[in-house]
């Protein structure tokens, strides 16, 4: 393909040939942030109006939803009716077809913003549902298998294990993430993924002169191919070196597990954060189960009061839990300025509700207050 899109002009007297260059990727990144900051502005403006509406945990519980409207309402203001982006417009490109070099109709318009927005959403409901539902089937199976008198290793048995080890990676579309921007850095065409599944490209809408020329990303591109060579050779040598022979599929490091009552809990004993939907999932209480506890303070290695404990689900609206928290204001979560549910501190001593809080690392994993870095797995639940 040419690297200029012509635009030929007939005057009276002469024809004036315009070339339009593609855009180079410093200028398609200037962009892409540049709209990722409006669309940050959206999100605060439509989160504060939830706020004032429904309450601060309303907002904070659907946050992702709100993030996505937000970002649909965005693309639908500008790409959809065939208008620049604010990022475009700053940096002075617009994009056309690949294979026309013209603007884009309305069906890619649409199937641009449906790749870059519906489908990760529908993705994120979708794969923890579709990862139980077979990570439930590979266990059985496997249990079915070590519960015959020959145990002898087949194929099918260690492919099964190394797809239960490894469900959450197999899954997950990071890497067609990654080896679509190592592609990017190498080209420059094609930052988002949604842009190369819709076939749309970034041209400039002025002459360049020879001073303006950009440089590209290829040492990106470089350091990031040799990134991904050294994850998948230690990753290789992991499960070459090291092939299990599974008598519990509960034995397996890493991943997941799903219990009795349908619920799934990570394995990783230095996982905490993918285990919030177990511990303090609104509503948990009501559907707990005898036996319940015991089976996620074994599988989480979190440590857990039984079942018939006061502390088992704390609320600070009981002023009879934790007394020792005298202020009103104090008792207060700062994230959604109610009462704390199951106050939980992180590694600089603030403390907060459990979902507040690991919502807000799994998104930014530092302290709202004092900014210092927090892991999801180092937030420690109160007691007592």
């Amino acid at each position: 393909m040419s690297e200029f899109v012509h635009d030929d002009q007939t005057t009276s007297s002469t024809n004036v040939a315009f070339q339009y260059p593609f855009a180079s990727a410093p200028d398609i990144i200037r962009s892409h942030q540049k709209d990722a900051y409006f669309q940050g502005v959206l999100l605060e403006r439509l989160s504060s109006v939830l706020r004032n509406l429904y309450g601060a945990r309303f907002a904070q519980t659907h946050m992702t939803g709100t993030r996505t409207f937000a970002d649909l309402l965005y693309l639908s203001l500008t790409t959809l009716v065939g208008n620049r982006t604010l990022g475009e417009e700053y940096c002075d490109i617009v994009q056309v077809e690949d294979d026309t070099l013209r603007l884009p109709n309305s069906f890619r318009r649409g199937g641009y913003i449906l790749a870059s927005v519906l489908l990760p959403y529908g993705l994120t409901r979708l794969l923890p549902a579709f990862r139980r539902k077979l990570r439930a089937k590979l266990e059985a199976s496997l249990r079915r298998r070590n519960s015959k008198p020959d145990k002898s290793s087949s194929w099918l048995t260690t492919l099964q294990s190394y797809v239960l080890r490894n469900l959450d990676t197999i899954t997950s579309p990071s890497p067609i993430h990654a080896l679509s921007l190592t592609a990017f850095y190498f080209t420059g065409a094609y930052y988002h993924l949604a842009k190369r599944l819709s076939g749309l490209r970034y041209i400039f809408t002025r002459r360049l002169d020879p001073s303006e020329q950009r440089i590209g990303y290829e040492v990106l591109g470089v350091l990031l191919v040799l990134q991904l060579g050294v994850q998948a050779y230690l990753h290789a040598h992991e499960t070459y070196s090291s092939v299990p022979a599974i008598s519990n599929p509960a034995s397996l490091g890493g991943g997941s597990a799903v219990l009795d009552n349908g619920v799934e809990v990570s394995l990783d004993p230095n996982s905490y954060s993918s285990n919030n939907a177990l511990l303090f999932e609104e509503g948990a209480a009501q559907r707990d189960t005898p036996g319940l506890h015991s089976k996620i303070s074994r599988m989480t290695h979190t440590p857990l009061a039984p079942a018939d404990s006061e502390a088992a689900i704390l609320n600070l609206e009981d002023e009879d839990k934790l007394k020792w928290i005298e202020s009103s204001q104090q008792r207060k979560c700062t994230l959604c300025l109610e009462p704390m549910r199951d106050p939980s501190a992180t590694t600089c001593g603030h403390v907060f509700c459990w979902t507040c809080i690991s919502d807000w690392v799994r998104e930014k994993p530092e302290c709202p207050l004092c900014r210092q870095a927090v892991l999801g797995q180092h937030i420690l639940p109160l007691r007592g």
